[in-house]
């Protein structure tokens, strides 16, 4: 029997369901954090997935840090973007980018649900996917580049971290409201959280969100938020009309789309 007190063995078992996510969806060796994180054993999506939002915020940290040292040089705006953005993709190994390139092939390059679940398992990148990821790169970059001009150093950083919480929330929304498309893949395989799960990771943001108010136009914060859930249930119901639900591709084109549409929501009217 556990005689931890309730409140710590809570705190553990988040941070080890974060650990777990941190090493699923990023290439960072994480080392065995707390009494609670077994490091050999499959992941268990059910319960750890509420902890994505948390995982986001804590590998956006790196290159936020990255991008404060780039802010006191004399590089340009759009370079030190793109840098920033590099860092990120290298921490994922590339896994949401790749997800949104397989979704763009598969959904707009099959005819029917069964050849677009066949070419999303290609791992050849088509024209479909050459173009939405070129697109996506160099919105991301723009957007990036212009938010410290826009809300200041401060905001900029926060933004950053604040934009892979809230992507991260909005696919595990859609994750939990889908069928799973795919029953015997990796995202359907590990099992797959619920609703309980959804309002745990919007706590977590919440938190992550808090310093925004401070330094954030609200209407903007507002807008970003409301732009990337309309970003996620587009991306979902055209999953859902496509292959008939989610599989780990589609999960991580909504964080990649959402993501975008936050930023395109916050700076619309800044």
């Amino acid at each position: 029997m556990d005689e931890r007190p309730g409140w710590q063995v809570t705190g553990w078992r988040l941070l080890a369901d974060a650990a777990g996510c941190l090493r699923f969806f990023s290439r960072l060796p994480v080392p065995q954090i707390g009494p609670y994180d077994d490091v050999s054993g499959a992941p268990e999506f059910a319960r750890m997935a509420r902890a994505m939002p948390l995982a986001g915020a804590l590998l956006a940290l790196g290159p936020a840090l990255l991008w404060l040292g780039l802010q006191m040089t004399g590089l340009p705006a759009y370079a030190s973007a793109a840098l920033v953005l590099g860092a990120m993709i290298a921490l994922t190994g590339a896994l949401h980018e790749d997800g949104l390139g397989d979704v763009a092939d598969g959904f707009f390059g099959g005819a029917t649900r069964e050849r677009r679940l066949e070419i999303m398992k290609d791992s050849r990148i088509g024209a479909f996917a050459a173009i939405a990821l070129s697109l996506s790169l160099v919105l991301k970059i723009a957007l990036l580049a212009a938010l410290p001009e826009r809300f200041g150093l401060a905001g900029s950083l926060l933004l950053l971290i604040g934009m892979e919480a809230v992507s991260r929330l909005l696919c595990l929304w859609q994750w939990a409201q889908l069928p799973s498309a795919r029953p015997d893949g990796l995202a359907a395989r590990f099992g797959v959280p619920g609703m309980d799960g959804v309002l745990n990771g919007l706590g977590l943001t919440a938190l992550v969100l808090l310093p925004l108010v401070f330094v954030l136009p609200f209407l903007s914060l507002v807008c970003g938020l409301a732009a990337g859930a309309l970003a996620a249930h587009a991306t979902g119901r055209l999953a859902f009309a496509k292959i008939g639900g989610f599989t780990g591709d589609v999960i991580g084109a909504v964080q990649q789309l959402s993501a975008l549409a936050f930023l395109l929501g916050v700076l619309v009217l800044a």
